[in-house]
């Protein structure tokens, strides 16, 4: 009986057959390699007019840099970074002309889009210890390694990246509108009477911006007014126009006390709930009904009609649903103030919930309690990524109107104030 020396090679437990990820992975080698040829290129390009005495090109290309591993999103991609080499003779070192790479940063090991995953896995709660086997089951079995030391120090990266944020100079800036809310994560933090307080700003461009955040307590005015003060300290001098949020926030009275101009706008969607959960369940979807003619209406006439026409219907009966809506008339129909392309954005602390829903879903899963210092974080390197998805305001271009002092009624732009500033 003859023997056979052919050795089969079992598949290996941690090993993935995944012949697309191997062409996609192949595929986009290719592209950044023709990328960065073609960036060098175009640098080199620039120069063309640049000579030496002898006529030759004072910049070249210059071959390639030493191969190396980039951490992607679908892997790790091998590459060399075209090298550009400025032939000038007696040019000193300073003033020669440098080609650095925006796609491939000379130091760069790892994808932005990487960077936004590594806080994810680290701050829902994977230890150090299975750090790498998470990255190996996302990217691969070639997967760099990231020892417990990187990964503390990246960790130490985030938090001097946070400390640089929460002193940056807002003197240049400026909010139009800013909502406001203390979020609590469905991971537990301690103490758990603790929560995120959260101000989103929106920008005359129409752009929304983290402006603040601390962890603190939600009903306490102190909590939320040292955020405040701290805003408005770091240079935050023109008050936003209007505060979207919650009125069973300590927000309001420190808002008042740091920037007395801002007008109040109370949450739609928090109000609604609070006067459903004073009424029978049974009466819910009809009072809800009834609510919707209030905000939704057309003019600000029309939803005080509207309101009145609640009061009458269910006042006898439920006398706290009533109160409950008509004490903050003022502050609910304040949007009808401003322009109508905004309402859907000024009725509701939407955008913060939002923002947060991302949050959320990353804390669900966390074991154990978070540390004031884990959620900061957590928070900060996530709606970092979050940001780069946030959409405009509808209606950016009515911003600049506010801003000068338009007075609109109903929605409609009907006058400039004479003299804003006085």
């Amino acid at each position: 009986m003859e023997k056979t020396t052919d050795i089969i090679a079992f598949r290996q437990p941690e090993s993935v057959d995944d012949p697309l990820t191997e062409i996609a992975r192949d595929g986009a080698r290719r592209m950044l390699a023709a990328a960065l040829r073609a960036e060098a290129d175009a640098f080199v390009a620039q120069y063309a007019e640049e000579t030496l005495p002898d006529g030759r090109q004072r910049v070249v290309r210059h071959g390639y840099g030493p191969e190396r591993s980039i951490l992607t999103g679908i892997g790790a991609l091998d590459v060399q970074r075209p090298k550009v080499r400025d032939r000038a003779p007696d040019v000193p070192a300073e003033k020669k002309i440098r080609f650095s790479s925006a796609i491939l940063p000379k130091w760069a090991r790892r994808s932005r889009s990487l960077d936004a995953l590594l806080p994810v896995l680290y701050l829902r709660g994977i230890s150090m210890g299975n750090f790498q086997e998470a990255l190996a089951a996302i990217l691969g079995k070639d997967a760099p390694n990231l020892s417990p030391d990187v990964v503390s120090r990246l960790t130490g990266e985030w938090q001097q990246e946070y400390d640089r944020w929460q002193r940056r100079d807002l003197s240049a800036r400026r909010y139009v509108y800013i909502w406001a809310d203390g979020v609590y994560l469905q991971a537990r933090m301690e103490p758990q009477a603790e929560c995120m307080l959260v101000i989103l700003g929106a920008t005359p461009e129409g752009k929304k911006e983290l402006v603040g955040f601390q962890v603190g307590l939600r009903e306490s005015a102190q909590s939320w007014r040292e955020l405040l003060v701290d805003i408005k300290a770091r240079g935050l001098a023109v008050p936003p126009e209007i505060a979207v949020g919650d009125g069973a926030m300590g927000f309001w009275k420190a808002l008042d006390e740091v920037f007395p101009g801002t007008r109040h706008q109370r949450c739609w969607v928090h109000k609604i709930a609070n006067v459903l959960n004073k009424l029978p369940k049974s009466m819910q979807p009809a009072v809800k009904a009834d609510l919707r003619e209030i905000w939704q209406a057309e003019t600000r006439a029309a939803a005080q009609t509207a309101m009145n026409t609640f009061a009458e219907k269910y006042g006898a009966k439920y006398e706290k649903a009533v109160t409950c809506l008509t004490k903050d008339s003022e502050a609910l129909l304040a949007f009808y103030d401003f322009p109508a392309d905004h309402w859907d954005h000024l009725r509701t602390g939407n955008p913060i919930e939002s923002v947060f829903a991302t949050v959320r879903h990353r804390t669900v899963r966390t074991k154990g309690a978070l540390s004031q210092k884990t959620a900061k974080l957590m928070v900060f390197k996530l709606v970092q990524a979050a940001a780069k998805t946030w959409r405009r305001l509808k209606g950016a271009n009515q911003l600049p109107l506010v801003i000068e002092g338009v007075t609109f009624t109903d929605g409609v732009a009907t006058s400039v104030a004479e003299n804003r500033a006085a």
